[in-house]
């Protein structure tokens, strides 16, 4: 009977979510606030930097079209604001619905692939920041997680069989989603390979994505760095490598928006010196403050590029153009 413990477990969390968020507002005046305008405009640079390494994508996709910054990048905000709120990425698609309204003659199979682009970089780093964190002994071990409150890293760790069904499942599932869409019109490959094509030109990839990635990766690291500073936890390398390993491992089949929770319980658990209260309030008020940064954000492209205030018919037609694609290429 997995749903009781689950509930129990997601009471708890947010429980200790909405303490932290409670001492984050009871502390705005502890706050350095030069150090959190740097943050969130290293983040702001982090967004852009991403987004450009996404254009060039699309433009390798598309060379004969014209592939617009200032729209790709208001796509990008758009998603990255609804993102941020949602659990079940809703921002993706309306990443891809933007994107191809952008592009002239742009198709959907190609847009969603181009995303698969940036998962070589993402992955390969994001990798590399975990192997760190768990060679420095910054992690917490793995008998230990179930003891974490978080409900996600709990129920996880408490459930090792079914995290291994499931992502057996989920592995069985894009295999077969793989051979049932190699049935169908060669011109839907092409479409999907069309997405993907900087990946076959490796010195166009890596100047032209890979190097926007690896910026977009430092960009982050330092608006990372400077929230540490805002909440006098202390800027350093050990804590920003900490910082972004917590958020891959939170993010990881999560079960809250932006792995709200699992964050909190695993840098309470990990970071050290200024006391639990000042990292529990620390962690909840930079995915606050993210958060809000990239739903402001959002909410400025939505109206000074796309030219509405509609994001709930935004989303209702981004998913109804998701079921069209769908049904049309079955």
């Amino acid at each position: 009977m997995i749903a009781l413990p689950l509930a129990v477990d997601l009471g708890s969390s947010a429980e200790e979510f909405r303490q932290g968020a409670e001492e984050f507002f009871s502390r705005l005046g502890d706050i350095t606030w030069p150090a959190m305008g740097l943050a969130l405009l290293f983040y702001l640079a982090h967004l852009l930097a991403r987004t450009r390494a996404w254009q060039n994508v699309l433009r390798a996709a598309y060379p004969e079209k014209k592939v617009p910054y200032s729209r790709i990048t208001a796509a990008y905000l758009v998603g990255a604001g609804f993102n941020s709120f949602i659990p079940i990425r809703v921002g993706d698609a309306v990443k891809i619905f933007l994107a191809k309204r952008s592009i002239r003659g742009s198709s959907y199979p190609a847009i969603t692939s181009s995303f698969l682009v940036q998962t070589v970089f993402d992955t390969t780093a994001g990798v590399l920041v975990f192997i760190y964190a768990l060679t420095q002994g910054l992690l917490p071990e793995p008998p230990e997680l179930p003891d974490l409150p978080a409900f996600d890293l709990a129920f996880w760790a408490e459930n090792p069989n079914l995290l291994i069904f499931t992502v057996t499942a989920l592995a069985i599932a894009a295999v077969i989603a793989f051979a049932v869409l190699a049935r169908r019109a060669e011109a839907f490959w092409d479409r999907v390979k069309q997405g993907v094509v900087v990946l076959t030109d490796i010195p166009l990839y890596l100047r032209t994505v890979a190097s926007w990635q690896g910026l977009g990766w430092v960009l982050r690291f330092f608006s990372f760095w400077f929230f540490l500073e805002a909440f006098h936890i202390g800027g350093s390398f050990q804590n920003v490598m900490l910082v972004m390993s917590v958020q891959a491992i939170s993010t990881l089949l999560p079960l809250t928006p932006g792995g709200a929770g699992a964050q909190q319980a695993l840098l309470v658990a990990t970071l050290t010196g200024p006391g639990p209260i000042a990292v529990l309030t620390y962690s909840v008020g930079q995915q606050i403050a993210v958060a809000v940064w990239a739903a402001l954000l959002g909410f400025l492209a939505l109206v000074f590029v796309f030219r509405t205030m509609d994001w709930r018919s935004l989303i209702r037609r981004a998913q109804a153009e998701a079921d069209k694609q769908e049904a049309a290429e079955g």
